[in-house]
């Protein structure tokens, strides 16, 4: 209807001038123009002339890049009747006038430079407006690449996602229910419509996060829009209404194998269960295998924050019997373990616990098989070890295991319980374990055998403390004694040395008053055994050598 009523626009514009009038064909419609008036105002199309006056447009623009709403515009700006500019149709509007060369240097107020004002103007400083001229352009998508319009528009966006980072959208916050509406009060107050990058194709977004992640927008904000971006163009499609064609499947592994790419790294970006939705949609899409361990590494990362229904992933390729995808649960296991700080017990001890749950779910089930029960378990125990918890849980497990797997052999229990640590089950699980008439016998054993262990350490962990009690208070007794005996031999010292201060006082005043008596000096030395008067001093006599030989006496 409306390529009809551009015809009939056309044909009335051109009646005038029919010795000029020659046929253009824009797409599947063969159109008739003035080709005078086009070269008056395109420099292109007056080259073409000029080199073949004769030539028919029909071969010199057969291809054309417009559909033929935008060359209406065109026909009508050559006429000299009024175009009527928007937001959805400058940018075809701009390519192909700069296709056409209507620029300044061929003519005055020319298509091109109206073109370009009006987008600078009206599109750049909005948002919305340049979500919705992107969405125009992506019929000429490149050689609106070429022309410069899309860097435009990135660079507006990006500045203006710095300075308010909430165009992308709110970081995501899961209800109760699971999901990530927004709450009612943000929708009541809301001043107008944010239109959203997720309407963009992929082949626009991909650059435009690309772009914004190496300016350093918020991560939480561009991790919120890629998950919306993979819930529009994946999820809601895969609702399992309707068969999805193979092109469309390829399509969808694209997007989400471009998604992973962009979703920056780091903790609690997008909450455990959506990554582990994106996980679910790579496998289901059968993505690469770089795609799927990006995801798992994500996961891995926060694995402390997952729910049991999240690991319970469903298998691509195995055999019938296998319920869960084990390997893949594994592998994720190992990335919590290689990047969580081992200083902070609390994450491994809730990652014991969810996989202590996460054995219990699937225990229940009647077709797993003995060597993926086993398997779960060695993985469970790995979390508990690293969590120092003890063994009852895996007990429980292998318990509720037993109990819908009645038709278990006696080998195969036995089998099942190698993965259970004994020594480091508590006494209650013993109690019941000794009781448990499911268990096998050896494993039955094995449980009274450190229940009397566990009851003898007791024992001489009591004795030992009791001893080393006794020791200690023998030891602090002596301790005591020698502190006192010290402090006895400090008294004697100060009383002596008073008592020698004082003497050291009489003998001055003695010496003074009386000359004769014994000096201060002789009274000390005698005092230590050391008479040195010159009176009471008396040198032994010198003895005389006598020779050996001759007899003869010398002086020494």
């Amino acid at each position: 209807m409306t390529e009809r009523r551009y015809v009939d626009t056309l044909l009335r514009m051109t009646k005038s001038a029919s010795s000029t009038e020659s046929e253009v064909q824009v797409g599947s419609m063969p159109l008739s123009l003035d080709k005078e008036l086009l070269a008056s105002k395109s420099a292109k199309v007056a080259a073409l002339i000029q080199e073949n006056s004769n030539a028919d447009l029909y071969y010199l623009l057969h291809d054309i890049p417009a559909d033929s709403e935008t060359f209406d515009l065109v026909a009508r700006f050559c006429h000299g009747c009024a175009v009527q500019m928007s937001t959805e149709n400058i940018v075809p509007l701009i390519c192909l006038s700069f296709y056409l060369g209507m620029d300044e240097n061929h003519c005055n107020n020319n298509l091109l430079s109206k073109a370009v004002t009006f987008f600078e103007q009206t599109v750049l400083p909005s948002w919305n407006e340049i979500i919705k001229a992107l969405r125009s352009s992506e019929k000429s998508l490149q050689q609106t690449m070429q022309i410069g319009l899309f860097d435009a528009c990135l660079q507006a966006m990006i500045a203006k996602a710095s300075d308010n980072p909430r165009h992308l959208g709110e970081p995501i916050v899961l209800t109760d229910k699971g999901d990530d509406r927004p709450n009612a009060k943000r929708r009541l107050f809301a001043l107008d419509w944010q239109e959203d990058l997720t309407t963009l194709s992929l082949q626009l977004y991909e650059p435009i996060i690309y772009t914004m992640k190496q300016h350093e927008i918020p991560p939480t904000y561009i991790s919120a829009s890629i998950y919306r971006y993979a819930k529009k163009w994946i999820f809601h499609c895969n609702n399992g209404r309707e068969t999805v064609s193979i092109y469309k499947r390829k399509s969808q592994r694209n997007v989400i194998e471009t998604l992973e790419k962009l979703l920056p790294h780091g903790r609690e970006l997008l909450p455990c269960t959506l990554l582990f939705e994106m996980l679910r949609c790579a496998i289901n899409l059968e993505a690469s295998s770089v795609c799927r361990n990006g995801f798992e590494i994500r996961i891995g990362k926060q694995l402390d924050q997952a729910k049991v229904k999240d690991l319970l992933i469903l298998p691509q390729g195995y055999a019938k019997e296998v319920q869960y995808d084990i390997e893949c649960t594994r592998r994720i296991l190992k990335v919590f373990y290689s990047n969580y700080d081992s200083s902070d017990a609390s994450g491994f001890i809730t990652v014991a616990e969810l996989m202590e749950e996460f054995l219990a779910e699937v225990a229940c089930d009647m077709d797993l098989m003995i060597d993926s029960f086993i398997s779960l378990a060695e993985m469970s125990m790995a979390a508990a070890i690293g969590a120092k918890r003890n063994s009852d849980g895996i007990y429980r497990v292998i318990d509720i295991y037993f109990e819908k797997h009645a038709y278990l052999t006696e080998k195969e229990k036995e089998q099942v319980c190698k993965v259970l640590d004994f020594r480091k089950m508590s006494p209650e699980a013993c109690e019941h374990a000794a009781k448990n008439e499911r268990l096998p016998v050896r494993a039955v054993v094995q449980v009274l055998f450190m229940a009397q262990l566990q009851m003898r350490e007791t024992l001489a962990r009591t004795a030992y403390d009791d001893d080393k009690s006794e020791k200690e208070e023998k030891e602090e007794d002596e301790v005591r004694m020698e502190m006192e005996k010290m402090s006895i031999k400090v008294k004697e010292l100060e009383k002596d040395c008073r008592e020698m201060k004082q003497e050291i006082t009489n003998g001055c005043i003695r010496q003074r008053v009386n000359k004769g008596k014994v000096s201060l000096w002789s009274e000390m030395k005698r005092k230590f055994g050391c008479m040195t008067s010159m009176g009471d001093f008396h040198c032994p006599a010198k003895k005389k050598k006598e020779h050996p030989k001759c007899g003869i006496h010398h002086n020494s």
